[in-house]
């Protein structure tokens, strides 16, 4: 299964140690990020530091760790898409096409987010951490 995953994903496994943390890193799931969108977790990093309680360094440490179980997926690859992705949630949230255009070029990708904003197209599948966490603890070991 081809994972993207939006930043409030990956933002809420910097923060704590927590079951988003231990799928993204235990599951064996191939995830992936749309590299355009990196720039939102470092526009977080204050917020991530004072929820986190992490330090700059630890904080560098937990973003490398996560981003090696992450494929980051070039623009080059999104632009393919991103045309088709905006005609489908454009309108809804601009910062969410890229996440769409991601999903699109994996061909049957899905999204893991709870951002009620891609509810609105219809092209990929959408699976909310509850959705996620049930696939995972029902995955054969």
């Amino acid at each position: 299964m081809k994972i993207v995953i939006d930043t409030n994903v990956l933002i809420s496994a910097l923060i704590r140690d927590s079951i988003t943390r231990k799928i993204i890193v235990e599951s064996g799931w191939e995830f992936y990020y749309p590299e355009d969108s990196i720039h939102e977790v470092r526009e977080h990093k204050d917020l991530i530091l004072k929820k986190s309680g992490l330090s700059e360094y630890e904080y560098t440490k937990c973003l490398n760790k996560l981003l090696n179980y992450v494929n980051l997926v070039s623009k080059e690859q999104t632009a393919f898409c991103l045309d088709q992705a905006s005609n489908e949630i454009g309108k809804t949230d601009p910062d969410d096409v890229v996440f769409l255009a991601a999903a699109l070029i994996l061909d049957h990708g899905v999204i893991w987010s709870n951002d009620k904003d891609f509810e609105q197209q219809n092209k990929v599948i959408v699976l909310k951490t509850k959705d996620i966490m049930r696939l995972f603890f029902l995955a054969p070991e």
